[in-house]
């Protein structure tokens, strides 16, 4: 059974591949709002089920809270980003610029969890909270899918 570490860092890895994906698009074409919904929904739903089991964990514990609730500040942040671009005008470079400042900020948030924050978690939790940990992960993010499309 994977542990809630290994879990993220495949969604991260989709994500940015994503991301990737919907910068490589251009106008108000189909391709562009079918590839951003999905990135939308799913870094969305990603970052729910992630508050609801690593983040609530780490919120729990005095020595991560900080840590915790840096993560779950740029979960909001990045919920902005997605709410402002979709009020756009995909076709405008004002939508392109705000879509690469979200993008520049997912991948800072990504490489930070990964380098930084899941270290500090890791030295706190036993291997196998780091597996239920995963596990409510992947309970909860179906229903995160849903409610957020």
């Amino acid at each position: 059974m994977t542990d809630i570490f290994t879990r993220l860092k495949q969604d991260h890895d989709r994500h940015r591949e994503m991301l990737d994906r919907v910068a490589a698009t251009s106008g108000d074409s189909k391709e562009r709002r079918e590839a951003f919904e999905k990135l939308r929904i799913d870094v969305s739903a990603h970052a729910n089920a992630e508050e609801q089991s690593l983040y609530a964990e780490m919120l729990g514990r005095p020595d991560l809270q900080d840590k915790g609730r840096h993560s779950v500040a740029e979960h909001k942040e990045a919920e902005d980003y997605f709410e402002d671009l979709v009020d756009m005008d995909f076709d405008s470079s004002g939508w392109l610029t705000r879509f690469k400042t979200l993008k520049e900020r997912l991948e800072h948030h990504m490489d930070e969890e990964e380098d930084e924050i899941f270290a500090a978690a890791k030295k706190d939790l036993s291997a196998e909270r780091a597996k239920e940990l995963a596990k409510i992960f992947d309970d909860r993010k179906p229903v995160e899918k849903k409610e957020v499309a």
